[in-house]
């Protein structure tokens, strides 16, 4: 008999898989006409002192099935994960990679300069960069003696 270190976070970990599939197995998962998973990828937020930079993994995807847009003060990201075409005679025994559209909006809680927003799409990372206007950008304040 081999000694297996405890983890309590590989416990928590294990126990929502469990939840995950309790809750998948009782009220079915939400899937779009074709069978596919909807879905939502992970994404990063980060505020410079310029900017507001989000990084949102999307593995497996083209230029062409990404859409970025600014509305109604919001970002909006959204594209489509397309599933390749199966063989025919093929069997699969596990399939996990989720596939199908995607829309992903933030709220813009500053003036931010629309017309100068970037977009880099590298190694499955889509990279938006958002300039804040020179309004929200934060400034100190010089703080005067009077005499």
């Amino acid at each position: 008999m081999s000694i297996v270190r405890w983890t309590p976070m590989r416990e928590m970990a294990s126990i929502q898989d469990e939840m995950n599939r309790l809750m998948a197995d009782v009220f079915g998962r939400r899937g779009s006409e074709e069978g596919t998973l909807l879905w939502q990828p992970p994404v990063d937020i980060e505020e410079t002192r310029d900017a507001y930079v989000v990084r949102a993994e999307l593995p497996g995807l083209r230029q062409e099935d990404i859409k970025i847009l600014v509305e109604d003060n919001r970002l909006v990201i959204r594209g489509e994960k397309r599933r390749e075409a199966e063989e025919s005679g093929t069997n699969y025994h596990r399939v996990e990679r989720v596939y199908g559209q995607f829309e992903r909006s933030f709220t813009l809680t500053h003036q931010v300069r629309t017309e100068k927003i970037e977009a880099v799409y590298k190694d499955g990372v889509l990279t938006v960069r958002v300039p804040k206007a020179e309004e929200a950008k934060a400034r100190e304040i010089q703080v005067k003696i009077e005499k």
